[in-house]
């Protein structure tokens, strides 16, 4: 049947599954929007109030829900607004499918109104970019994105197509998803060299990544590590790959990472990287990192093979795939003495935090409590954040939501309103400090004008908490431009676009808060008052070895 190219997309869209978009309407896609328009009653369109806001909600609906998230905006200010929104799934490899208008095509390159390169803007942050000039490749071209966001390691991927071809008209015929399988990379040498460096170690050491949840490996991991006996480290992006109350869990690692995590890495003989890319937030001093142990890295991106830490050996391939075929040869292991001595360091080095007042730790662990740590939580960045990794405990994948590679501030209530919509059954609470929230708070408006029922819990501090932070222990507590207290009521802010609002500011509050919060079923927004000098431990500083790990109490 002959359809226009605005047509095909919608049509493209239904084929991939696709229920929900995210964007901003404006004049080079007005053809798409109108079909839109159409198509109302088969495909929901969430306006948000910025197109940043856009692709982070589609960021959170993919990472919340598994499947590709989508995006739209106009041309020129339009698409480059979604542009920290594509280099935030870029990082965190999360599927999502850009699509962008720009002038017609007889137009490009003469600097018409509107007119940007978009393709040309995000090729450094997309797994692959398309301009489409032709409207009879539209159909195999979306087909192609959203095959490449989703296949191996995953990640955003813009298709920019000209005003003209949204108007034009070719033959369409529908096709069924296209899947692209990856050739297996890993031979049956790579898995005995693996299996040689396990059985050979007395004290191994597995430290879990975004890897784990991305290939749906949960399972197969916790298999892998009661089989090993061995204790379980993750990264900001790892957690809920493994269950965060299971006696073999340390804790995160890194430069906010628990004693227990970095010091036992620091001790093992067999560093088991699964799905994780040696984060610079977790190596440290690259030079004295796991400087006992031999490292095997499994990841489906041979990219990151030997990138950032020397390995001993490597098997490349799918988490899921290749821990099944792991634990299919292993032999069940005992290592009291080692997981033993892990379970001292967990003993000795709790975390902790002061007690006496309101704090974001003891906010976190309340709601953990409220919820049954049943809850999807989204973060923006900063000390909350950390203190969201560190204090509730996820035992479900696809339950904590953050900009770990990139560090978005103002990601957290997009990327909020994107997994309520993804997943309305569940309880969904974005964590953000006062810094972030404002910066792009306006996405209250989404959630009210569609009555989504988020939790924005806002931590103010007032002040930049993280680099306030940095500025009392390595600045000499010269506090340049990071002080914001000013004459902003959030409260007032958060009626004013249409939500609930509560203010708490004594730890007797919280809990009731909490529950009120999820009783009213509505966009309401908490305000939590807390100090300015509260600060994130353990803590690692820049440029040392994550064995030189040291909290509140080193401090002193």
């Amino acid at each position: 049947m002959e359809l226009t190219g605005s047509q095909i997309v919608m049509e493209c869209l239904l084929e991939q599954g696709v229920d929900t978009v995210f964007g901003y309407p404006g004049g080079t896609i007005l053809n798409i929007y109108d079909e839109l328009y159409k198509y109302k009653d088969k495909i929901r369109h969430i306006l948000t109030s910025h197109e940043q806001g856009a692709a982070h909600a589609a960021d959170g609906y993919a990472r919340a829900t598994g499947k590709v998230g989508v995006c739209l905006a106009t041309s020129g200010p339009g698409a480059t607004n979604l542009v920290t929104g594509i280099a935030t799934a870029y990082m965190d490899s999360v599927p999502m499918v850009a699509i962008t208008a720009n002038v017609n095509l007889p137009l490009l390159g003469k600097d018409t109104f509107q007119e940007v390169d978009i393709a040309g803007v995000t090729m450094p942050i997309t797994k692959h970019g398309y301009i489409v000039k032709d409207v009879t490749t539209l159909a195999d071209t979306l087909r192609n994105a959203f095959a490449i966001a989703r296949s191996g390691r995953p990640g955003p991927v813009l298709v920019d197509i000209t005003k003209d071809v949204t108007a034009a008209k070719c033959e369409y015929s529908a096709s069924k998803p296209l899947e692209r399988k990856l050739p297996v990379r890993f031979t049956d040498d790579d898995i005995k060299t693996a299996l040689d460096l396990i059985e050979g170690s007395k004290k191994p050491f597995i430290y879990a990544g975004g890897g784990v949840v991305i290939s749906g490996a949960s399972k197969e991991l916790a298999e892998f590590a009661r089989k090993l006996d061995a204790p379980v480290c993750d990264t900001l992006m790892g957690k809920g790959g493994f269950d965060g109350t299971d006696p073999l869990y340390t804790g995160m690692i890194g430069m906010h990472g628990t004693k227990a995590s970095n010091l036992g890495v620091s001790e093992c003989d067999l560093l088991i990287a699964i799905g994780a890319r040696f984060s610079d937030r977790v190596i440290g001093n690259a030079a004295k990192f796991a400087p006992k142990a031999k490292v095997l890295h499994i990841d489906i991106d041979p990219a990151e093979i030997n990138k950032n830490i020397k390995t001993s050996a490597s098997v490349i391939g799918d988490v899921k795939e290749v821990l099944t075929i792991l634990n299919s040869h292993l032999k069940q292991a005992k290592r009291p003495e080692w997981t033993g001595h892990i379970g001292a360091l967990k003993d000795e080095y709790p975390l902790k935090y002061d007690t006496t007042g309101l704090t974001c730790p003891y906010i976190i662990e309340k709601l953990y409590e409220v919820t049954k740590g049943q809850a999807i939580i989204t973060t923006d960045v900063g000390q909350h954040q950390m203190w969201a990794a560190q204090y509730y405990k996820y035992s479900k994948p696809r339950t904590f939501l953050s900009s770990g590679g990139l560090g978005t501030m103002g990601y957290g209530l997009g990327a909020c309103i994107g997994a309520k919509v993804g997943c309305p059954d569940k309880i969904v609470c974005n964590i953000g400090g006062d810094g972030c929230f404002r910066m792009n708070m306006n996405e209250l408006a989404t959630a009210s004008r569609y009555d989504i029922p988020i939790i924005q819990i806002v931590i103010n501090n007032s002040v930049l908490g993280m680099v306030r932070q940095w500025q009392t222990l390595f600045y000499g507590g010269r506090y340049s431009n990071t002080v914001l207290k000013d004459k902003v009521d959030f409260c007032k802010v958060a009626e004013a676009l249409g939500c609930e609002a509560i203010k708490v500011t004594r730890k007797e509050e919280v809990e009731d808060a909490l529950k009120r919060a999820i009783e009213m079923k509505a966009p309401v927004v908490i305000e939590c008052v807390i100090d300015s000098d509260d600060k994130v431990f353990p803590m690692v500083s820049p440029g040392a070895a994550i064995s030189d790990v040291f909290d509140a109490d080193d401090l002193e």
